[in-house]
């Protein structure tokens, strides 16, 4: 018997056992193509579970070197690593995980043009990165393009995750929520996370992402999901669409309150 025929059934053995997943979930998962932007502590754990989980393209974008300070909770990273690229650690990481993965890396800031053709090729696009500016541009492109977005942040000891579907009619998108005065708000760097926060919420952005690819459970569109480490509680909150959106406003029925 040729052992290569047999080592995805034993891979992903816990998968084909699920109800409603099985063989054609995995199918699903090794004929699809995830973009993540940024590899750190939310991109980190996403990157490396979905690869586990045998997604079959895995783009990695990120054009930061790993620092000492990234290594208290960027865990696709270690000590190794410092002065290396991010997407080129991580990618080391992934293939150790699962040399079957197809790992692409970008290592440079794309242009909008760059951005919207790397999210047309993808199935599901994960925002993991930690400023407004990039996040606003993400959501465009996948408005533009019609991909669905998982968008996840972390903070202190509280952590969020939802979804954008732009093919929902009634699905916000990130510029529903957030307008151009929410750039500048807080971040981790000048207030801190606790480490094992961003593993949370970024496992929780590879779940999401799973249901998105194989169609199973009910994502998290039009719902944010919150995590408050401290006292172990999450909450879910409804999300609705803003009818003067300048992103996704032609589409919406009910307007959404803006954070600022």
């Amino acid at each position: 018997m040729n052992t290569r025929d047999i080592t995805p059934d034993i891979r992903y053995s816990r998968h084909l056992a699920l109800p409603d997943f099985g063989p054609e979930g995995q199918r699903k998962l090794s004929t699809s193509r995830v973009l993540i932007m940024g590899v750190g502590g939310l991109g980190s754990p996403a990157a490396m579970y979905l690869a586990a989980a045998g997604v079959g393209e895995i783009v990695l974008c990120d054009h930061d070197r790993v620092d000492l300070s990234n290594l208290q909770r960027q865990i696709a990273h270690n000590a190794d690593s410092i002065g290396e690229l991010k997407v080129e650690s991580a990618a080391d990481t992934l293939l150790g995980i699962n040399p079957d993965a197809a790992v692409y890396i970008i290592d440079e800031r794309m242009t909008e043009e760059e951005l919207l053709e790397e999210v047309e090729g993808a199935s599901v696009v994960l925002d993991c990165t930690d400023n407004f500016g990039t996040r606003f541009g993400i959501n465009e492109a996948c408005v533009t393009a019609g991909v669905p977005l998982v968008s996840g942040a972390a903070i202190r000891y509280e952590g969020q995750v939802t979804v954008f579907e732009p093919a929902h009619e009634d699905s916000p998108c990130y510029a529903c929520l957030y307008d151009e005065r929410a750039e500048g708000l807080e971040n981790c760097r000048s207030n801190g996370i606790l480490a094992p926060v961003v593993g949370v919420i970024g496992s929780m952005m590879a779940v999401e992402a799973i249901k998105l690819i194989t169609g199973i459970g009910e994502p998290l569109t039009g719902r944010l999901l919150s995590y408050n480490a401290l006292n172990g509680q999450w909450k879910s909150s409804l999300l609705r669409k803003d009818l003067q959106c300048a992103v996704c406003g032609h589409r919406h029925s009910e307007p959404a309150r803006k954070i600022r």
